[in-house]
């Protein structure tokens, strides 16, 4: 029995696994301990082995890695649990890519409870360079059985406050699963087969950025937080405190109830950085305060025009100037070996960008290099009658990417009527 999984739209993108390699957008300021625990038993072939150390490698590939971002470790799974190596070892992405590599399997029992008893140690210890006041996340890829119990173990780690993902490569115990799986098992539990493990990466890796406090809506004077439902009314409070990294010394405290999972943050300085911390205060269960760090935007002049008479027109031309690009991806002008891909906005502070498509069943891609001043391009060399994954990505002179995914159809048949 298998645990359907509903993927958006946007995983499609992991179809072109090799071209994602060189083009996938970093993901900063998220910071965390990220513990694989691998199945390195006698029960896992060769090829499973290093299929799933390539979906490790897939999983935290654009995270930034370092003492103030992303750390990442493994425990094997054998007879007896073994740390590969300690948190703070591997401090940039081409040393974690290597050590994954590295990895080699230990066969031996699939002793999984013994793992996860030495995970909670590993977890939580300074020797291991584990950090006290970051989430930790543990993702245990397994193909679905244990030679002892794990749900004791299991339990402590949740109760301690990690975040548990399970990757079944196997039949497994879907039952057994689900309760050891942080909750809700649909987005904590996947089951695939090894090969297409590339499949749920994406949505994998998006729960796990889910899972914590992060900033949208950004402006030059303000930000929303959000962050998962973590209290509740009865059960405690937040305490948010946040101050501009140059001047920690002007620190700002607020709190809101345990029902809150997001708050506006307002009357900030343009272009700044700011350091954010959320304290979920309970008496019931301990939860590591979250911390990120959010740039607002610079500052825009209001847009004045001799046309504009509307009463709104001046804060509409405001936002307008604050909005992110890509914001719309639109594909026009289809025929059976081309199609033009418009996007919008173009404000000035993109330089350039990046167009990836290639077929929505396939395994190549192509990347086309656009400057910022433009807002189209025309791909072609197409194949007829064929659905293509097009997502268009904004680099900014911050250093910042932002992508957007469109599906687009060339001409002719079934495909043209379908689109």
């Amino acid at each position: 029995e298998k645990l359907w999984i509903s993927l958006s739209f946007s995983l499609s993108l992991f179809f072109f696994p090799h071209i994602w390699t060189a083009a996938s957008p970093s993901i900063s300021n998220s910071e965390g301990d990220i513990l694989f625990l691998l199945d390195s038993s006698g029960s896992v072939s060769y090829y499973e082995f290093s299929k799933v150390k390539e979906f490790m490698w897939d999983l935290v590939r654009p995270f930034t890695f370092g003492p103030n971002d992303v750390q990442t470790s493994i425990i094997h799974i054998s007879t007896t649990p073994t740390m590969e190596f300690p948190f703070d070892r591997y401090l940039s992405r081409g040393a974690v890519q290597q050590a994954i590599k590295d990895t080699r399997q230990l066969m031996g029992d699939t002793n999984t409870g013994k793992a996860l008893s030495f995970a909670k140690e590993k977890l939580f210890s300074n020797d291991a360079g584990a950090r006290p006041d970051v989430p930790k996340v543990l993702v245990w890829v397994t193909d679905g059985f244990s030679s002892d119990d794990i749900s004791e173990p299991m339990q402590l780690l949740k109760d301690m406050g990690v975040t548990v993902f399970i990757v079944s490569t196997g039949r497994g115990n879907y039952l057994e699963l689900s309760a050891a799986a942080s909750q809700p098992p649909e987005k904590h539990l996947h089951f695939v087969d090894v090969d297409d493990l590339p499949i749920i990466t994406k949505e994998l890796r998006d729960t796990m950025l889910a899972n914590r406090l992060h900033a949208v809506d950004i402006t030059s004077s303000s930000f929303r937080l959000t962050w998962p439902q973590l209290l509740s009314q009865e059960t405690g409070y937040y305490t948010l405190q946040y101050a501009p990294t140059d001047d920690l010394a002007a620190k700002r405290t607020t709190q809101v109830s345990g029902a809150h999972t997001s708050l506006t943050l307002s009357n900030l300085a343009p272009e700044t950085t700011y350091e954010v911390a959320l304290i979920p205060e309970s008496n019931v269960h301990y939860f590591s305060p979250q911390t990120i760090r959010v740039t607002t935007l610079v500052h825009s002049a209001p847009l004045r025009a001799s046309c504009c008479h509307e009463p709104h027109a001046y804060s509409y031309l405001v936002l307008l100037s604050e909005q992110i690009s890509p914001a719309q991806v639109l594909i026009s002008d289809s025929r059976p070996h081309s199609f033009q891909v418009s996007w919008a906005p173009t404000p000035d502070s993109v330089t350039s960008y990046q167009v990836l498509y290639g077929p929505l069943r396939g395994n190549s891609a192509q990347l086309i290099e656009v400057d910022g001043t433009r807002n189209s391009t025309i791909v072609e060399n197409l194949a007829p009658n064929t659905t293509y994954l097009v997502t268009v990505t904004a680099i900014y002179s911050s250093g910042k990417e932002k992508s957007l995914s469109a599906k687009a159809c060339t001409q002719e048949g079934e495909c043209a009527a379908l689109c």
